[in-house]
Order: C-alpha cells, then sequence, then structure tokens
C-alpha cells in the first residue's frame, strides 16, 4: 500500500471518531481493517498502530487544532475537516517519518477530495500555524513548511 494510501484509509478509519463511542471505535477500526481484501497484514498493522496512537493522544491533538483554528470550536469544524485536521497534527506531532511539508500537503490534497471548496485553505492556516508553533517551541528537526 502506498503511503498515500495510508493515509487515505487512515482518515476513513478516524472520520469514525464523532460516530462512535471510543469504546466501539476499536471494533469499528477492527471491522474496517478486516474489509480491506488484499492488503497485506503489515500494512493492516501500520494502519492499526497509527489509529490506536491518534487515539491515545486524541485530547492533546484537538486542544492543538482549538488553539489554531481562530474563531472556531472543535464541534463547530465541520467533521471532514476536522477529521483530516486530526491526522496532520498527529504526522507533524506524533511522526517522525512524516516531514511536515508533506503532512499539511496531503492534507490540503485530500481536503480538495473530501471536504467543501474552502476547506483546503482553512487546513492550510491551521496546519502552518501548528507547524510554526511546533518550530518555534524547537520540537523535531523536520522541515518548516513554506505554504
Amino acid at each position: 500500500m502506498t503511503r498515500k494510501k495510508l493515509r487515505e484509509n487512515l482518515y476513513i478509519m478516524l472520520f469514525r471518531l464523532d460516530f462512535y463511542e471510543l469504546d466501539e471505535l476499536e471494533g469499528q477500526a477492527q471491522m474496517f481493517l478486516d474489509d480491506m481484501e488484499g492488503e497485506s497484514a503489515k500494512a493492516k498493522e501500520e494502519l492499526s498502530t497509527k489509529f490506536t496512537s491518534v487515539l491515545a493522544n486524541l485530547d492533546d491533538i484537538d486542544a492543538c487544532i482549538a488553539s489554531k483554528a481562530k474563531g472556531w470550536t472543535i464541534d463547530r469544524i465541520a467533521k471532514a475537516e476536522l477529521t483530516l485536521l486530526r491526522l496532520a497534527v498527529y504526522e507533524i506531532l506524533y511522526d517522525d517519518d512524516v516531514p511536515d511539508s508533506v503532512a499539511i500537503n496531503e492534507a490540503v490534497e485530500l481536503s480538495k477530495i473530501y471536504c467543501a471548496d474552502k476547506a483546503s485553505k482553512f487546513v492550510n492556516g491551521v496546519l502552518a500555524s501548528v507547524v510554526r508553533e511546533k518550530n518555534d517551541r524547537g520540537y523535531g528537526s523536520q522541515e518548516q513548511s513554506e505554504q
């Protein structure tokens, strides 16, 4: 599975966060993975690991989004955009294998597929703020986005 496809599948899995109770999410994730015919066990394991990691850090991820989405509360952000922001903030703050610029670019590209027309600018703006703060505080050594 390509990195791009893995990210899109993780997005689909994470979209369920606001529709199920936390104790139901593991079962929902497992059903999704079971339905992925033809994918390797390694790819499914990576998806499962990343999904679990996002859940484990969800409060911090949401707090980060809330602090950067000026004028918006988490419950007012459209579910598709919120899911993309959660995924990208997870990649920026917790996944050292994904450069910040890639996390932002991929989130913007996914927003053009799954979200409203103007969502890509909102997603880009929030994520650029996250990266700026991360770099200002000296977290990690990933490249800063120039978007």
